[in-house]
């Protein structure tokens, strides 16, 4: 028997037959793996407490017989669970909406880093003083970025060093900056849009001065760039 150790995050729970479930895990080191729960939804399941959405699990299963892509869950257990995000309706909902984002955005086998997103994305739902449009914005950048489409934030469409006393218009079609002398965009987000960029976690991004104000003057450009790049 090939019984594995890993430590997953719950994507998906799908129910199967009359007590069983489908489940669809994110992991650092396999990837996505698809594993059966047998008996899940029975009262007295030990595996239920450990397959929590918005939770961080450690889980065994067996890998999947030639000719299946379904394996076994053998066991769970919680890791850590994020509590807070399931009594506030805003940030639940926003939590599903972040899962299925990066369901969809990533391959069988993603790089460990989509992990470490969703698993930072937890972590600031989880904490109330980081606003959820500010979470929102930031996963969106990151999947961006794990996916090869930072924009160039260094030069404009010239080829010109991007200057503080200067505005600017952003040309989706080479996601670059544009000199314009009505331009919507400042040196101001412009910076802002580097450190978003470049990693910086939600609780981070918060402390920037202005944050709010910066993250709708910047919100329709990341969204709408990662309605372009990210299928």
């Amino acid at each position: 028997m090939n019984q594995q150790l890993t430590t997953g995050i719950i994507l998906r729970r799908t129910d199967y037959g009359e007590a069983d479930r489908i489940i669809s895990l994110l992991t650092p080191k396999h990837g996505k793996l698809s594993l059966t729960a047998k008996g899940v939804r029975k009262v007295k399941s030990k595996l239920a407490g450990g397959i929590e959405l918005f939770s961080v699990s450690q889980i065994s299963f067996l890998a999947p017989r030639a000719g299946s892509e379904i394996g076994t869950l053998i066991s769970a257990r919680l890791v850590t669970h994020y509590h807070h995000i399931v009594e506030d309706i805003d940030r639940t909902m926003l939590g599903y909406d972040l899962i299925k984002q990066l369901d969809k955005a990533t391959e069988d086998n993603p790089e460990p880093e989509y992990f470490e997103l969703l698993q930072q994305a937890f972590e600031a739902l989880n904490t109330r003083e980081v606003e959820r449009n500010l979470i929102q914005i930031w996963f969106a950048a990151q999947l961006l970025r794990l996916g090869g489409h930072t924009p160039n934030l260094q030069t404009d469409t010239a080829g010109n060093k991007l200057e503080p006393d200067k505005s600017y218009n952003f040309d989706f079609d080479r996601a670059t900056f544009v000199l314009h002398p009505e331009g919507i965009f400042s040196s101001d987000e412009i910076k802002f849009l580097r450190l978003l960029f470049s990693g910086n976690n939600p609780s981070v991004l918060g402390k920037v001065i202005n944050a709010s104000t910066l993250i709708t003057k910047i919100a329709q450009l990341v969204h709408f760039m990662r309605q372009q790049y990210i299928r």
